[in-house]
């Protein structure tokens, strides 16, 4: 299976997703959203991978939605309201397929993890970051909600009154807050960021295959308890980008 934005590579038991958009920070573009779901589905049926890392190549995890790419502009640009909707799916599948893996899952953060950025490690199992790396849902600075199902993901990692101050605040926060709060489960040095994930995905490849991942099945259902309730945040969302402030707030964002 070939790809044009990331790569899937494995190594024995352990296997890496990597976004390889460095020119742009690995922002999200609507097909790099849709191979990252082929290459999570991949796994499926994988029997032999135990852990499955998700890294971003180059200065950054992932700086989110790609706000230049044409797809989306054009749907944008097109009035019609279902096809925002639909575009809104695109983000949902993604993370519904992270979830869905069956193996462990971790992901690796340095620089920025913004907006879609910082949803991807949310449906991961464990978060490793720099301790220089800072992640925020900047998407209220530019009159959008959170979508794509993620809004339950923060919540579960943080609790209620974090993730009212990370979502609606909408600053990008530090490494050492974001330990503190339970979003980032462990920080090194950027330098060791590569060396100590791999330990971690080997000390859980180590682990009975079948009883992992059965654990986490059983935890990801009982987190997931209160997604039902964020089947209207994509309609939410395409109700947003039809305001004048979204207008305005994104025509700044792309002129600078």
């Amino acid at each position: 299976m070939s790809f044009n934005f990331l790569t899937v590579e494995r190594d024995d038991q352990i296997a890496q997703i990597t976004l390889r958009r460095p020119e742009c920070g690995n922002a999200l573009s609507l097909a790099l959203m849709r191979e990252i779901t082929t290459a999570a589905n991949s796994f499926k049926y994988d029997t032999d991978t135990r852990v499955v890392i998700f890294r971003g190549e180059g200065k950054h995890f992932c700086v989110g939605a790609d706000l230049k790419d044409d797809e989306r502009w054009q749907a944008n640009e097109s009035g019609d309201l279902l096809t925002r909707t639909r575009l809104t799916q695109v983000g949902r599948d993604l993370l519904e397929s992270i979830l869905g893996i069956n193996q462990v899952t971790i992901a690796v953060i340095q620089g920025a993890a913004a907006g879609g950025g910082a949803c991807i490690p949310t449906a991961c199992d464990f978060r490793i970051g720099a301790d220089d790396c800072i992640i925020g849902y900047p998407e209220v600075k530019l009159s959008m909600n959170l979508s794509w199902g993620a809004l339950p993901l923060c919540y579960n990692l943080v609790g209620p009154a974090i993730a009212k101050r990370m979502v609606i605040g909408g600053d990008l926060e530090k490494a050492e807050d974001l330990l503190k709060w339970g979003f980032l489960d462990e920080t090194v040095t950027a330098e060791k960021l590569e060396s100590r994930a791999l330990e971690m995905a080997e000390y859980y490849a180590s682990r009975p295959a079948l009883a992992a991942q059965m654990i986490k099945r059983g935890i990801n259902a009982l987190q997931l308890a209160n997604a039902g309730i964020m089947h209207m945040d994509g309609d939410q969302n395409a109700l947003a980008t039809l305001s004048e402030e979204f207008i305005q707030a994104r025509d700044a964002f792309l002129n600078k």
